[in-house]
Order: structure tokens, then sequence, then C-alpha cells
């Protein structure tokens, strides 16, 4: 591809008289700008009007297309490391910067909404009628990427009486049915969630540790009670006792936790909680600082997908008050229903804080198990370890 400020040997500029840059790819061509600078065509101007911001609007949601079109790139390349079992410890990183981007193209997505805070009511009413039946709604991307993220068919909150996938052509609604059919990244991050090392019965054995240092801190608060010396204090601990004990018993006992599952109040399956709370505890140790920045990532990207939803709410509501949406939605109000827990893919990651024990109650690493977390076991990390060992050895 040719620069413009691409030189020769000699250090000059090799473009010509005429603008071009040689015999090589212009960056025109190299960008297909005449595609892209000519797909801008204004439905009022074919009726014979001129409505200044309908370029805007166009423009706007364009470029919302092109940055979920990477988003799923990206998101498709993370699914794929993450489908490898077992899972490349050296591909860790990879995995991290790829969701880093996608959550700095998320806060693009964010703030680009408030573009269209520029134009008013009014200003959008001059072309809303030409939109119709054409829905933000019916943008199959962003149903693509809800589905690889991990939203199920009956999280969804129903649109104008319709299946949300009925709203497209035959050939989209294949390709969004099938999207529902393949692993997603929040399975597959449950799946990689439940080999943690340390969950293994025979080892570290984290979960029967844990439930141990639970009743621990329950017989502490129960002794607190117990040793009160007012009414009131003995009351409070008696409180504290009782919520603390109702509280994890929802993540102790697998057969409540299984229900909330079912009932959809919690996604990741009990072993995959277990793993999430151990990288959690011991994130400092060398094995699991990735995983655990991992994690912090994909509530960054719930968070900002939340934000973006809650924006676009914000922004209709501005526009059409109550007015029902161009593709026959009832539009402020259907909006306002997607803003909820329910849309949140990894709504446990949020939740584990629920769970954390005071360090004083984290139970100790032993030393194989400090040992086995002080290394990765990606092929590069591997080598350099064991070439590491040899050293010490040797002196």
């Amino acid at each position: 591809m040719s620069c413009p400020f691409g030189k020769s040997n000699n250090g000059q500029v090799t473009e010509d008289e005429e603008g071009d840059t040689g015999s090589g790819l212009s960056y025109g061509e190299y960008l297909q700008l005449d595609k892209l600078l000519s797909s801008q065509q204004c439905e009022s101007d074919k009726h014979g009007k001129e409505i200044h911001d309908e370029h805007l609007f166009i423009i706007v949601h364009q470029v919302y297309e092109l940055w979920f079109k990477q988003i799923l790139h990206e998101i498709d390349s993370i699914r794929q490391l993450l489908s490898s079992v077992p899972f490349d410890e050296s591909k860790q990183l990879i995995v991290n910067r790829r969701t880093s981007r996608v959550v700095a193209i998320m806060k693009i997505c964010v703030e680009q909404i408030h573009i269209l805070e520029t134009m008013t009511a009014l200003d959008f009413s001059d072309f809303r009628d030409y939109l119709a039946p054409a829905s933000g709604f019916q943008s199959y991307q962003f149903r693509l990427l809800e589905n690889k993220l991990g939203i199920k068919p009956d999280w969804r909150v129903s649109y104008a009486q319709k299946n949300y996938a009925d709203v497209h052509q035959a050939g989209i609604h294949k390709v969004l049915t099938k999207s529902e059919q393949e692993e997603s990244l929040l399975t597959l991050v449950e799946k990689w969630l439940e080999r943690t090392p340390g969950l293994e019965e025979s080892g570290f054995c984290f979960w029967k540790k844990f439930t141990r240092s639970v009743e621990s801190l329950l017989r502490d608060i129960k002794r607190n009670a117990e040793e009160a010396e007012t009414q009131k204090e003995r009351e409070a601990f008696e409180k504290e006792y009782k919520d603390t004990q109702e509280s994890y018993s929802t993540i102790l006992d697998e057969n409540i936790h299984n229900t909330k599952v079912a009932r959809g109040e919690r996604r990741l399956s009990h072993k995959a909680w277990q793993g999430a709370l151990l990288i959690s505890f011991y994130r400092e140790q060398l094995r699991f600082s990735q995983p655990f920045q991992f994690l912090n990532l994909l509530m960054d990207l719930d968070s900002l997908l939340m934000k973006w939803r809650a924006n676009h709410v914000q922004l209709v509501q501005r526009m059409l008050g109550n007015k029902p949406g161009t593709g026959g939605s009832s539009g402020y109000l259907y909006l306002r229903s997607t803003v909820s827990d329910r849309y949140k893919v990894f709504l446990d990651l949020f939740n584990l804080s629920s769970f954390l024990l005071p360090r004083e109650y984290i139970p100790p690493l032993t030393i194989r198990m400090k040992s086995r977390l002080s290394i990765s076991e990606g092929p590069i990390e591997t080598v350099l370890s064991l070439e590491q060992l040899r050293v010490q050895h040797s002196n």
C-alpha cells in the first residue's frame, strides 16, 4: 500500500504530479473508499428534500456496524483460543489483549451515542418517517454479538410479540439460529474455570478448605454474639450470623446453586464458581494474575454493554418520548426493559464479592500449591521454568 508520507530511497516523496504514488495499491483502493464514502444514501434526498441531520444519523450507525464487525472478529478469535483443551496458558496474554481491545471499542461506542444527542427531537422527526419500518433492533450483528457472548433466547424480552430472529430475512435468521447452538464465550469461560488448578479433590482441594473457612467465620460471628455486652450488639451479631449463613448456603449447597441457575439468577456451573473464587483469592500468584485480569475485563465488557443500552434508552426517550419504535416495538418502554441483569452475561463475576472471605479466613496455600501457581503451564513458560529449576539445582 502506498502511503502519502512514503519516500523513495533518496529520501524524496515518490508522488508524481497527478497525485499517484506509483503502481502500488493506493490508500483509497486499499480501504475501498469509493464504496465506503458513497454508501450514505439519504432517503430524504430521494423524496426531493434535503434534511441535513439524516446524513449524521446514517454515518453514526454505519460506524457502529463497523465496530460491531471488529468486535465479532475479536470475540471469535478469543473463543477459538479458549476452545483448546487443555488451554495453552501462554496464550492468556493474547486473550487478555484482544478482550481489552473489545473493551476499548465499547468505550468508543458508549461515547459515540452523544454525537447523536447533538440532534434535536424536531430534527429527527424531519426524516424519521422515511426510516420506517427499519429499526435498530434489526442490527443482526449486535444480535450475533449477544449470542456469541452468551445471551440465551429465554433471557430476552419479547420484541413486538416476536422472536428476535424473526425480524430478519431467512439467510440472516439461519446465521442467528446457528450462533445460538455454538459454544458462546460464556460457555467456554465456564469450562475454562472448571479446569482451574487447585479444584481437584486429590490435591489442594480448594472447595473443602473454603467450606471449612466459612464454618470458621460463622463460628466466630456466633461467638461474638454470645460474648456481646449489650442486647443491641447481640442482636446485630445474630443478624449478621443469619445473613452470612443464608448467603453462603446458596453457594455451598450445590442444589440451591443449580436451582438459581435454572431460574436464570446465576450463569456459571457450581464448579466454575469455585474456579472463579479460587482465582480471585489467589490473584497475586503468578499463574492466576492474568486469568484474574481476564475476569475483570469480562466484567468491564458487560458494564459497557449495559452503559451502551442505557445511553440508547435515554436517546430514544429524548427523541421519541413514549412513541412506538419505527420497527413496531413499544420504543422506549421496550428498550428500558433490556437494561437489567437478565442481559448481563457475566453476572456471576459481579456477584463474586458476596462470597469473598476476609483475608484472615482465606485458606493458606500449601507449599506444593504455591509452587504450582508460581509457574505457568504454557509451552514457552514451562520450558523457561524447567531451565530455571535446573540452574538452581546445579548451584
